[in-house]
């Protein structure tokens, strides 16, 4: 897979790898808005049978997170210490030693001590072609933490232990980062996702280790809370067209509108100020639907004359100083879990049936896609690579969008055509603007929930692979 490139007013410039942003200049809205009361929740009026994703979707997709004590116990880290309660976790116990980082996004070299946890061995049910790590986790003032995964391939060698993401909830210890140019030649990591270099060859990666190595600033007794980590590891079959799916019953929730545009040149050291926030501006509205987000002391640094300042703080928080954007993915789920009792994670969805299923349930998506103009009705803008929130179906199962891609929040909420829309967001191949061949995204998505979850919507998640 591509992300788009950073700077898409700078069509001379080489695509960079993995970004999401808009690579065209939006056209004024095509879509009607609707009033506020058209986009209210309308539940399901009487019960469905649970839509249950066909064996060759099925196979696409394994996800395996720890997140019980159980788990936590099942992992080796001296150092480390598993606590209880109502949701468990990983925090330092005994340091295994102290350790220097020189930070290469602000030059200073500090001291920490830290400890180190190794998950087992997992072993996919899907022999994959690609693998997304993503975490859930606390970083009081002083600390922060590293995510490694080392992979087995078919023939039972591994892979060095790639650097997924040093991380921190704020930006005044360390500078959140992904590490370039970690390959082994057979497989290499490309921002956020350990691929396979060549999949033609037959190479796959079978399974794999979680690292955690927790750090705090010597002698401070502060320590980072780890409460979910895990992957997903996929084998989407090339495909340029998807079979099309029937309409199911669904509904319409009601998620907040936030458009990414009013922010245009707002914080432009944060991947280009608004023009290239579609995912933190997603983020934002889901977890307004969830009824969380920033505090006014949060806010405080934002322009007072800037509307949706959480918007910025958002585009603050998931920026990564590598990839020099705010598109990395399990950069923007952790950020939601930085919230009150707030689960999130990076997966892939293998239909719209699966997504039809969440909606039901009243969680809402944020997917990635790409697309060329002429290919997604009234969208009004072609991208190599762009974050929506999806909300919800019409009647006749066109896909209801919260896309941020607007020029107001009054313009967000967009009805897509479900054959387009569908094609687009699953589609691991498409042709560029150019006619080359480049890749599509395969049905990757966000799925932010509170620990607090309805049965129904725990039973959702489950039905997606999502414990």
């Amino acid at each position: 897979m591509t992300r788009p490139d950073p700077n898409p007013n700078r069509p001379d410039l080489p695509p960079a790898a993995r970004r999401t942003v808009l690579t065209a200049a939006l056209a004024a809205a095509a879509v009607p808005v609707l009033p506020a009361a058209a986009s209210a929740s309308v539940p399901a009026s009487e019960p469905e049978p649970v839509p249950v994703p066909a064996p060759e979707e099925a196979c696409y997709v394994d996800n395996r997170f720890w997140t019980t004590y159980t788990d936590w116990r099942s992992g080796a880290g001296p150092g480390t210490r598993v606590v209880g309660g109502r949701r468990p976790g990983l925090v330092i116990g005994a340091p295994d030693g102290l350790t220097t980082y020189l930070d290469p996004h602000t030059g200073r070299t500090g001291t920490y001590e830290y400890a180190v946890w190794t998950s087992p061995l997992h072993y996919s049910r899907v022999p994959a072609t690609e693998i997304v790590a993503s975490w859930n986790a606390d970083t009081p003032p002083g600390t922060w933490i590293a995510v490694e995964l080392c992979a087995v391939y078919t023939d039972g060698s591994r892979t060095p232990w790639y650097v997924m993401g040093r991380w921190a909830a704020g930006d005044a210890d360390i500078r959140r980062t992904s590490v370039d140019d970690q390959s082994d030649g057979r497989s290499s990591v490309s921002t956020d996702t350990v691929g396979v270099t060549d999949p033609a060859t037959g190479t796959r990666l079978t399974g794999y280790q979680l690292r955690l190595v927790l750090h705090r600033l010597p002698g401070s007794g502060a320590t980072p809370k780890v409460w979910r980590l895990g992957a997903m590891a996929s084998d989407v079959p090339d495909r340029f067209t998807v079979p099309a799916s029937e309409p199911r019953r669904a509904r319409e929730l009601r998620v907040p509108r936030r458009s990414q545009e009013i922010h245009v040149g707002q914080y432009p050291e944060y991947d280009n100020g608004g023009e290239a926030w579609c995912s933190p501006t997603s983020a934002t509205m889901i977890l307004e639907y969830w009824g969380r987000g920033p505090t006014p002391e949060d806010l405080a640094w934002v322009n007072p004359a800037y509307a949706d300042p959480q918007v910025c703080h958002a585009a603050r928080q998931t920026y990564d100083y590598q990839y020099d954007g705010c598109g990395n993915w399990p950069f923007n789920t952790a950020y939601a879990a930085t919230y009150r009792d707030m689960n999130a994670v990076v997966t892939r969805l293998g239909s719209l049936d699966e997504l039809t299923l969440l909606i039901r349930a009243g969680i809402p998506a944020i997917t990635s896609q790409s697309f060329l103009k002429e290919e997604l009705t009234g969208a009004g803008y072609g991208t190599s690579g762009h974050l929506m929130t999806v909300i919800g179906f019409t009647g006749t199962g066109d896909v209801i969008a919260n896309d941020p891609a607007s020029p107001t929040n009054e313009a967000v909420r967009r009805v897509y055509k479900r054959r387009e829309w569908e094609n687009i967001w699953l589609r691991t191949k498409r042709y560029n603007a150019s006619g080359k061949v480049v890749s599509g995204t395969g049905g990757v998505c966000y799925l932010f929930w509170p620990l607090n979850a309805t049965p129904a919507q725990c039973r959702a998640l489950e039905a997606v692979g999502i414990r």
